[in-house]
C-alpha cells in the first residue's frame, strides 16, 4: 500500500485486484457505512450488557452447524484450487476493509441469482450459480464486497434467525396465536433486514469502488442478462418515478408489497446507492476520514439515534411520495389535511366524487369499493433476486 492509502496493481500487492488504484481502509468501521436506521439499531443492541451471550445461548437450537455441513457436503467451497477468480475476489474485499478473518465461501447450484451471508459463531458467504453466471467481474466484486461488510457489520447473525424464524412460522401455523406472534418478530426483523441491505450495497461500492458496476448488478438483478437491452440512467428514472408517482393509494401499496420482503427493490437500492456515492460521507471516507473500529466501544447511543432521528426527519420533508408529504405538512401545520387525505383515496372507491358543503367543496369518496387493492399474489422469494444481499 502506498503512503496516500491507494491499491497498486494487482501484480504488485498479490491480493487479486483489478489493474487500477483503489483505496483501502485499514481498521475502517462498520459505522462508516451502516444506513442511520441499521446502525442506530446494532448500537443498541451492540450495548446492552450480556446481549451477545444471551442472544447466542437462546441460539444454541438453531441448525447453524447442520448448515454448514450442508454446504460442505452439497456445494462448492471457493479457494485457489475452485472458482480461484472468486477467491481473489473475497480475499480482496476483505482487504480493502481491513478484515483479517477471511470468512468460508461457497458457490452453491441454483439458477436463481442469490447471495447471503449466515452464521452464528463465523459468517460464511453463499452464492448461487445464477449469480456467478449473470455478472461480470467488477459487477461481482461488488457483490462479494456487499457480503464482506453484512460479515463486517454482524447481520449474520441476525440473518440466521430470520431464516430460522421463517421456516418455523410455517411450521407453526396451525397451533392458535404461535404463527402471530413468530410473524411480529419475523416482520421487524424484515424491516431492519432492508435496511441492512442498504448499508452492505455501500461497503460493496467501497470495495469495488465503481459505482456503474454497482449499479449493473443491480439493474440485472431485476432485468436479467440482457445489459445491451437496459440503460442504467433509464433504470434510475424508473426509482425516481416509483418514488414520486402516484397518489396516497398509490403510497399504501407500496407499503403492502415491501412488507414481505427482505430486501428494497432493485431500483430503490439504486437510487439510494448513488444519492450515498455523491454525498459528502462517501467522499470524507475516500479521502481517509471514516471512524475507526477501535472507537467503536466509545459509540454513544443517544447520538446514533438522534443522527437517524435527523436521516428520517430529512428524508420525510424531501420524500416526493405523496403519503410523506402528507406526514411532512402535519409536522408543518398545513390546513385541509381531511380534504387533501380524501381526494388522495379516492381511487379506492367507484363512482364521481361528490362536493359536500361541509367539506368546502372537497370530493368526499363512495361507500362502495371498486375492487381488491391487495397486493397480487406470488411476489417472488425475497432472498432470491437481491444478490447483493
Amino acid at each position: 500500500m502506498s503512503d496516500d492509502g491507494l491499491e497498486q496493481n494487482a501484480s504488485d500487492n498479490g491480493h487479486g485486484v483489478p489493474s487500477r488504484r483503489r483505496r483501502r481502509f485499514p481498521g475502517i468501521s462498520s459505522r462508516a457505512y451502516e444506513h442511520p436506521a441499521d446502525r442506530s439499531a446494532l448500537v443498541a443492541l451492540r450495548r446492552l450488557s450480556g446481549f451477545d451471550t444471551v442472544f447466542k445461548a437462546l441460539s444454541g437450537l438453531l441448525p447453524e452447524r447442520s448448515l454448514r455441513l450442508l454446504f460442505l457436503s452439497d456445494s462448492v467451497r471457493v479457494s485457489d484450487a475452485q472458482f480461484a477468480h472468486l477467491n481473489d475476489m473475497l480475499r480482496d474485499a476483505c482487504y480493502i476493509l481491513d478484515v483479517e478473518k477471511v470468512p468460508p465461501m461457497y458457490v452453491t447450484q441454483d439458477p436463481q441469482p442469490n447471495a447471503m451471508c449466515i452464521g452464528l459463531d463465523e459468517p460464511i458467504i453463499v452464492v448461487t450459480t445464477g449469480l456467478v453466471e449473470l455478472l461480470d467481474e467488477e459487477e461481482m466484486r461488488a457483490v462479494v464486497g456487499h457480503e464482506v461488510g453484512h460479515a463486517l457489520s454482524g447481520h449474520a447473525v441476525y440473518r440466521t434467525i430470520l431464516l430460522f424464524l421463517t421456516s418455523l412460522a410455517v411450521r407453526v401455523a396451525w397451533i392458535p396465536l404461535g404463527n402471530l406472534a413468530i410473524m411480529a418478530i419475523v416482520t421487524a426483523l424484515r424491516e431492519w433486514f432492508r435496511k441492512s441491505e442498504l448499508s452492505a450495497d455501500r461497503a460493496g461500492l467501497l470495495v469495488g469502488q465503481d459505482l456503474r458496476a454497482s449499479m449493473r448488478g443491480l439493474m440485472k438483478i431485476a432485468g436479467g442478462n440482457h445489459l445491451h437491452e437496459m440503460n442504467v440512467d433509464a433504470f434510475l428514472e424508473q426509482a425516481e418515478e416509483y418514488e414520486a408517482g402516484g397518489d396516497l393509494r398509490d403510497s399504501v401499496l407500496k407499503i403492502l408489497n415491501v412488507l414481505p420482503r427482505t430486501h428494497p427493490f432493485a431500483a430503490v437500492r439504486a437510487a439510494e446507492l448513488k444519492e450515498w456515492a455523491g454525498s459528502r460521507d462517501h467522499q470524507r471516507i475516500m479521502d481517509g476520514h471514516y471512524p475507526r473500529r477501535s472507537e467503536d466501544k466509545d459509540t454513544s447511543v443517544s447520538d446514533s439515534f438522534r443522527q437517524s432521528a435527523a436521516h428520517y426527519a430529512n428524508d420525510v420533508k424531501q420524500s416526493k411520495d405523496p403519503l410523506m408529504k402528507l406526514v411532512s405538512d402535519i409536522a408543518d401545520g398545513a390546513g385541509d389535511l381531511g380534504g387533501r387525505v380524501r381526494r388522495g383515496f379516492a381511487g379506492f372507491t367507484s363512482g364521481s366524487p361528490k362536493d359536500s358543503p361541509r367539506d368546502h367543496g372537497d370530493s368526499r369518496p363512495g361507500d362502495s369499493p371498486s375492487g381488491d387493492t391487495r397486493p397480487s399474489e406470488g411476489h417472488p422469494d425475497d432472498d432470491a433476486p437481491e444478490s447483493k444481499g
